[in-house]
C-alpha cells in the first residue's frame, strides 16, 4: 500500500472534516486494507454529478487498496431519512426502494470498481432483529441527546411534529456501522450526526470506533444552490454526451476550480498548473473542456467524450459541425436569396433578423460567410448556419 502520508493527502483532498484524524492514521499505520462504509437510501432512481462527490471519494480509496462498502438502505429507505427536512418524509414502498436500489447500482458502478465493491442491504441484519431487539437498540441513546440534532430541534422548538420513528433512522444507520464492523464512513456534511451515531454505538457494542469523514454538499451550475433537480441546477449522470458536455463548459467560472477537485480524478498538481494557465491569460472555456471531456467519457466513454461538442451544437473548431444537423427541403420556382433561405428553413425568426444576421458577418454557406447578396442555386444541398449555433441542411427543389 502507499505511504500514509500520501494515502491521507487523497482521502483529505475535498473532504470537509475528518473526525478523528490521528485515529484515521493509525489505522492507515498498519498497513491492511480499511472497510469503508457509505450508505445510500434509494430515495430517487436517477443520480446528478452532486451525488458523485461522495462516490468518487470512495474510488479514491479502492485505488488506494481499502474494501469499499457499499450499503443500499432498503430498510432505512422505508423510514426515510429526515435529514434537513423540517417536515415528516413520507417513507416509501418496499417495491420503489428495490426497484431504486437496482438503477442506483447500475449508475455508481460506472465509477466504482466492482470488482472492489460489496454492495450489501441494511435489511440483512435489520429484518432479523425481534421487537425486543429493536427495543434494547432505542435504548442506546436518549430523547435529550435525538433533539440535539439540528433538524429535530428546529422542528421540536417550533412546534413541528417529529414522528417516533424518525428517532429510529439514526439508530439504525449506527447499527449498521455494527453489523459492517467499519472502520471509516463517509457521508455529506448533513449526516454528521447520523455518522457520530455510528462511532457512539460501536463503542456500545465493544468496537473500535469509526473515523467519519464527511464531503462537502456540491454547488449547482447557478453556483450558489447545492444541486438540486428541483432547482434545475444539476447535471445528471444520464444526461446526453452532448447536454453533459455543454453544461459543464457553460458553467461560471466562479465554480470551475471546486468542481475540479471535487468531481476530477486528476491529480491537484495538475489543477494547480491549469490555474497557473488560466493566470498567465489562458481561456477558462479550454480548461472547462478538459473537465467535461474526463466526465462524459467517465459515464459514456471515450468516444462520445470525443465527439460530445459536436452533440453540444457548437463549433468549437474549424471544420467541425453538429452530428444531428436537421434537414429541410425548400421548393421553390428558382433560385433564392439567401436571406429568403434561412428565413423559409426557420432558423431566423423573420426576414428583418436573417437581414441583421447578414449584416453582422453571421450566416454561412458551406462553412464561407456570406452577405445579403449570396443566391442559392436550385438543385444543391447546402450546410447552412445561422449565429453560433443554428444550423441546417437545406436542398433546394424545384416546386
Amino acid at each position: 500500500m502507499k505511504p500514509v502520508d500520501e494515502q491521507l493527502a487523497l482521502i483529505k483532498r475535498g473532504a470537509d472534516e475528518i473526525l478523528v484524524e490521528g485515529e484515521l492514521r493509525a489505522k492507515l499505520e498498519r498497513g491492511k486494507p480499511l472497510r469503508i462504509k457509505a450508505g445510500f437510501d434509494p430515495t430517487a432512481p436517477d443520480l446528478h454529478l452532486g451525488h458523485t462527490v461522495l462516490i468518487n471519494k470512495l474510488r479514491q480509496f479502492q485505488d488506494l487498496g481499502h474494501q469499499v462498502l457499499f450499503l443500499i438502505g432498503d430498510f432505512t429507505g422505508m423510514i426515510g431519512d429526515p435529514s434537513g427536512k423540517n417536515v415528516t418524509r413520507q417513507p416509501l414502498t418496499r417495491e420503489q426502494v428495490l426497484a431504486n436500489a437496482e438503477t442506483y447500482k447500475e449508475q455508481v458502478f460506472k465509477i466504482l470498481d466492482p470488482a472492489k465493491t460489496q454492495v450489501m442491504f441494511n435489511s440483512a441484519w435489520m429484518d432479523k432483529m425481534t421487537s425486543a431487539d429493536m427495543i434494547q437498540l432505542a435504548g442506546k441513546y436518549t430523547v435529550a441527546r435525538m433533539l440535539e440534532r439540528d433538524d429535530f430541534d428546529k422542528r421540536y422548538k417550533s412546534g413541528q411534529s417529529i414522528a417516533v420513528h424518525e428517532f429510529l433512522y439514526p439508530l439504525v444507520q449506527g447499527y449498521d456501522s455494527v453489523a459492517m464492523e467499519a472502520d471509516v464512513e463517509l457521508g455529506g456534511t448533513d449526516q454528521k450526526f447520523n455518522l457520530l451515531m455510528g462511532r457512539e454505538l460501536q463503542r456500545q457494542y465493544g468496537q473500535e470506533p469509526q473515523v467519519i469523514l464527511t464531503m462537502p454538499i456540491l454547488e449547482g451550475l447557478d453556483g450558489v444552490k447545492k444541486m438540486s433537480k428541483s432547482l434545475n441546477n444539476y447535471i445528471g449522470i444520464s444526461d446526453a454526451p452532448g447536454e453533459m458536455y455543454n453544461k459543464l463548459v457553460s458553467m461560471p467560472d466562479s465554480i470551475m476550480w471546486r468542481y475540479f477537485e471535487l468531481l476530477s480524478f486528476r491529480t491537484m498538481d495538475e489543477i494547480d498548473q491549469f490555474k497557473a494557465d488560466v493566470a498567465a491569460g489562458a481561456n477558462p472555456r479550454d480548461i472547462k473542456i478538459k473537465l467535461a471531456e474526463e466526465l462524459v467519457a467517465r459515464f459514456h466513454g471515450e468516444e462520445a467524450a470525443a465527439n460530445a461538442h459536436r452533440s453540444a451544437g457548437n463549433r468549437l473548431k474549424d471544420g467541425e459541425l453538429p452530428e444531428d444537423i436537421p434537414e429541410v427541403v425548400i421548393e421553390a420556382e428558382s433560385d433564392l436569396p439567401i436571406s429568403a433561405v434561412i428565413n423559409r428553413a426557420g432558423m431566423v425568426k423573420n426576414a428583418a433578423a436573417a437581414r441583421d444576421l447578414l449584416a453582422a458577418g453571421s450566416v454561412k454557406v458551406n462553412g464561407e460567410v456570406v452577405d445579403h447578396s449570396c443566391v442559392l442555386a436550385l438543385g444543391d444541398e447546402y450546410v447552412c448556419q445561422a449565429g453560433k449555433k443554428r444550423f441546417a441542411k437545406i436542398l433546394l427543389k424545384k416546386a
